[in-house]
This record gives structure tokens, sequence and C-alpha cells, in this order.
């Protein structure tokens, strides 16, 4: 059952109750126990319905932020392997193993057209 409304607008009897039971409307008991709402709560009940459809939106975000946050942790992670490497090599002054995924190639400016490319780096001699 729908209960139109001035200007319009189509709401359920039931969500008009349930606004008014949780005090987002104001009513009162008419003498024939029926409620009456005043002129203002169709803005009222229109502005509920505006809350509640941008938080199904929020929730749309909230589930691209936990995309980005994972896609940010996972470089945090593949960073401190590297630094980890780093320091072991630092620390140890042999180079270790690299782990199962291989990191990205060094990209450098080109100096001659100053187009940018991955560099292959130079191989290791030992004296």
């Amino acid at each position: 059952m729908a209960l139109l409304l001035v200007g319009g607008g189509c709401v359920r009897v039931r969500s008009i109750r349930h606004y008014d039971e949780h005090g987002l409307l104001t009513s009162i008991r008419a003498s024939n126990g029926y409620r009456a709402f005043p002129l203002a709560a169709v803005t009222q009940v229109r502005q509920i319905q505006r809350m509640i459809e941008g938080a199904s939106a929020c929730t749309e975000t909230s589930e691209t932020q936990r995309k980005r946050l994972a896609s940010i942790e996972r470089q945090i992670a593949d960073l401190e392997r590297r630094r980890a490497r780093l320091l072991k090599t630092l620390t140890d002054g042999a180079i270790p193993a690299l782990d199962q995924e291989s990191p990205e190639p060094e990209v450098r400016a080109n100096t001659t057209n100053g187009s940018r490319h991955a560099a292959k780096k130079p191989p290791i001699r030992s004296k």
C-alpha cells in the first residue's frame, strides 16, 4: 500500500510509520486514531529518502576504497621486500636471491632524444 504525497511523490505507509516511530517525523493522533502529519512532513520524507539513496552510493564508494587500500597494501609489501633485500645487501655485502616476483625494470631517461625506456643493467664483474 502506498501513500500519495503532495507534489506527486509516492511512499509506503509502512515507511511513514517507521519514520514516525523513530522520531524522524512528528505526528499527532486525530480523534479517529489516525496519524496526522504537518505539511512540512512531505519535505522531511523526501529528505529522508534522499539520505537513504545516498547511503547506498556510499557503499559503492566504500567498496572502491577497499580495493584501492588492498592495492596500496600490496605495493607496501613489495616495497618492504625490496627494502629488506637492499638492507641485507648493504650489511652482508652479498646480493640475496630475488623473490618469486621479479622487480620492475629500472626506467631512465634517454639523454639522446629525451624518451624514456627500460635501461639494461650492466653485468656484474667479479675481480
